[in-house]
């Protein structure tokens, strides 16, 4: 060991050295990263600004809204960043680590949050006369809390042992962000250990979220199905099938990118379903989930509608 070298910066590869490729790809991922900052901030402003939407379930959308814009933002600007370098596409070793650490803290507090939402639905159309007791606004505030600090305290324990690795070269990524696999790769440290940190507390993370949402949907499904009403039964197929769609992109993105064994020949096969997890579904979410919402689109319009207004007086 004293006679290999420890890596100071990592070579991220990118999804193409063809050149004229890179600048087609900066100019779609840039457009794609600003519909992202744009739908999700109006998400946001909207449910703040608007006091008729300023219950559990637009309270959550707007931290959902809000961990999609930080979730993007950590790795599609160095992205964006390296499209445009000929050459120098690295990153610090201690800028590499950061990025893991925001990456996943955020990644496990959107899919923890997802469940709450869930569950918030199980309680409005399962007990509705109970709602607003059992969903008032410190229940509200401890289950955005609680999904946020475990997602911190599952992110520094992974980041912890990350810094106990020694890379000694080589120090190329071949991906366009620091993950955890593509590091866990390149390390000449015995990774058993953070292996098994992702395998079994991610896995426990990942699956008891997913089979909380899947319970609260399993009781709304039962419960809509007992709606005598065909337009209050459309309204809420309508409602549910946004998040289910938004659910199915996040896990399916995730377990296939993390849970899966690790293969030294499947880059491509690892970069298409990063790319949808780091940057499509951030851009997705608010437009399946949030903005097929009519109370946010009407705020959107009254504000929108209020500006001029203002602006004149």
């Amino acid at each position: 060991m004293d006679n290999q070298t420890i890596v100071t910066e990592f070579i991220l590869l990118g999804l193409s050295s063809n050149p004229e490729l890179q600048i087609l790809l900066f100019v779609v991922f840039l457009l794609i990263y600003l519909i992202i900052l744009f739908g999700n901030t109006a998400i946001i402003v909207v449910i703040r600004v608007d006091p008729h939407i300023h219950t559990p379930m637009y309270v959550f959308l707007s931290y959902l809204a809000f961990l999609d814009f930080a979730f993007s933002s950590v790795t599609v600007p160095k992205m964006l960043e390296n499209f445009l370098l000929e050459k120098k596409k690295t990153i610090s070793v201690h800028g590499c680590f950061t990025q893991v650490f925001f990456v996943v803290c955020l990644s496990v507090g959107e899919g923890l949050l997802q469940s709450v939402m869930a569950y918030d639905w199980y309680i409005a159309i399962c007990h509705p006369l109970h709602y607003t007791v059992r969903m008032n606004k410190q229940v509200c505030s401890q289950l955005i809390c609680r999904a946020l600090v475990i997602g911190f305290l599952y992110a520094l324990l992974n980041t912890i042992l990350l810094t106990t690795l020694k890379f000694c070269g080589p120090n190329v990524i071949h991906h366009f962000s620091c993950e955890l696999p593509q590091l866990f790769k390149i390390s000449c440290s015995n990774t058993f250990p953070n292996h098994m940190v992702v395998f079994t507390l991610g896995s426990f993370l990942g699956m008891g979220a997913l089979l909380l949402t899947l319970a609260s949907y399993v009781h709304i499904i039962s419960a809509i199905l007992k709606i005598s009403s065909t337009e209050g039964k459309h309204k809420a197929i309508s409602t549910c099938s946004s998040h289910v769609t938004v659910v199915v992109l996040y896990y399916g993105t995730i377990f296939f990118r993390y849970l899966k064994p690790i293969s030294k020949d499947s880059l491509d096969q690892e970069m298409a379903p990063s790319v949808v997890y780091f940057i499509l579904t951030p851009m997705l979410n608010p437009i399946i989930y949030s903005l097929r919402n009519e109370e946010v689109k009407k705020g959107l319009l009254n504000m929108v509608s209020k500006g001029p207004e203002s602006n004149s007086g």
